[in-house]
């Protein structure tokens, strides 16, 4: 119970200080508002509940990082800078990352009319928006 408190404090004291978790945390909601919208399957919330945690997650990581960095080496120092910049750019890659799932999940419900309704057709659209043998 005692690391559940700890992990819950971690999560406000980012909140109140990083905005770029706040962006992430509303970003969320609004995916979570869409989904319900947009009618998602279970297997696609799963996929969105999943990318929203792993966003959320890079962003409280690179938080501690960079609290971290601000401590051992409070002057500028190249070294440093490259540990914040690599930090920020894995959850550059998760919100990428994140943002195609969406667009890979809302687009065909959104905008149906994009989508054709020809079983061929809509795999061609799948190999060309995801070419793994996953998605369809």
């Amino acid at each position: 119970m005692k690391n559940f408190l700890y992990a819950l404090q971690g999560l406000l004291t980012a909140l109140r200080s990083e905005k770029n978790l706040r962006f992430h945390v509303a970003a969320a909601v609004l995916v979570i508002s869409a989904g319900f919208f947009a009618n998602v399957t279970v297997t696609e919330w799963m996929v969105l509940i999943l990318c929203m945690a792993f966003v959320i997650s890079m962003e409280l990581l690179n938080t501690a990082v960079e609290y971290v960095c601000n401590v051992v080496q409070p002057e500028h120092h190249p070294f440093i800078k490259h540990a914040k910049d690599i930090a920020a750019t894995a959850v550059l890659i998760a919100a990428v990352a994140t943002a195609v799932c969406g667009l890979i999940i809302f687009i065909p419900k959104l905008f149906p009319s994009l989508i054709s309704h020809n079983y061929e057709e809509s795999i061609d659209y799948i190999d060309w928006v995801c070419p793994c043998s996953f998605c369809y």
